[in-house]
């Protein structure tokens, strides 16, 4: 599903990190176009209403068509911006070249993909990274929630999640069933998460995910669900999620810039401001900053337009802190 939301008009909002002077932000005008995740698409909203309040005369345009289907249009040079819930992958990098498009690769903030239930469902307490697994991978044989557990339920468990575009899908796929887009397909799906809460919501036997945010803002609709990879049970927290507690479920989120557009007066206030309000914006809208430094770290990487990913061979970058991945030149 694809939504297009339009900041064109200064937005009363509090006073964020100033860049540039007043009659330069008066004067400065333009266009940036942004596409992808929908988990990510709430930063970059607030971001964007912040940044009109001081740069009234540039547009921004925010389209929400997942992690998948943004890259399909920043990979052809259709976008600015691709807002991304996963690292970029090797295709997607192999078609950017193709097309002449030198990105940089920015992460903006932490998530943690919650597992969630209706309100009266009173029989979860817990779910394994294993039940998972049963649940959720290809052929699964988990029909009702008494195969989950006999004694649970002799009731149809009925299934949400994100479509497959999405980079919240790819993620708790590869996390929970080992490899991307390997999954059940008889789930309802959607790129719009607003719509997977609705449909837990209104469902007492559903079972779905979606990015951390999305739960904090509908606790009074939406149950938790802890998960359990080997060490205890763990819910997503700021502080579980920052200290990779919330295993395997915890991970980075990205802004991805294509080079020729980071070479304009607009992108350029755009993004030093997404990086210098983060810290703030990111936490009111239901995420997780990054260590400082490692936001130092990425306006570094911007100012020197530093392209291509650290973070698609995951080989080389697993088990190391962010900040450490985002020192290397």
């Amino acid at each position: 599903m694809m939504k297009t939301i339009l900041f064109a008009t200064a937005l009363i909002g509090i006073s964020l990190t100033s860049i540039g002077d007043a009659t330069a932000d008066k004067k400065m005008k333009g266009n940036v176009r942004i596409d992808g995740s929908s988990t990510v698409y709430p930063i970059s909203e607030a971001v964007a209403e912040e940044f009109n309040a001081q740069f009234s005369r540039v547009r921004v345009t925010i389209g929400v068509s997942g992690t998948g289907g943004g890259f399909k249009k920043f990979t052809i040079g259709e976008s600015d911006i691709n807002n991304a819930s996963r690292p970029i992958k090797g295709s997607e990098i192999e078609k950017a070249a193709e097309n002449g498009v030198a990105f940089i690769e920015l992460p903006v903030a932490f998530d943690g993909l919650s597992v969630v239930v209706n309100p009266a469902n009173d029989w979860v307490d817990l779910l394994t990274t294993e039940e998972l697994q049963r649940i959720w991978q290809p052929e699964s044989n988990v029909m009702l929630w008494s195969d989950v557990r006999a004694e649970w339920p002799k009731e149809k468990i009925r299934l949400y999640g994100p479509g497959t575009d999405s980079g919240t899908f790819d993620y708790f796929t590869e996390a929970i069933n080992g490899k991307s887009q390997l999954c059940r397909a008889d789930f309802t799906a959607s790129e719009d998460d607003n719509v997977l809460v609705q449909g837990i919501a209104g469902d007492k036997y559903a079972l779905g995910f979606f990015g951390y945010a999305y739960y904090i803002e509908n606790t009074d609709k939406l149950k938790i669900v802890p998960v359990d990879a080997g060490d205890g049970p763990q819910i997503p927290t700021t502080q579980t999620i920052n200290s990779g507690a919330y295993a395997p479920l915890s991970r980075p989120l990205f802004i991805y810039i294509a080079q020729k557009s980071a070479d304009r007066e607009d992108v350029q206030a755009f993004v030093n401001f997404y990086l210098e309000n983060a810290p703030e914006l990111v936490g009111e809208v239901g995420y997780v900053a990054l260590p400082a430094k490692a936001y130092e770290l990425a306006q570094e990487r911007f100012a020197k337009q530093i392209t291509g990913s650290l973070f698609a061979n995951k080989d080389t970058v697993v088990g190391m802190k962010l900040e450490d991945i985002l020192a290397i030149q």
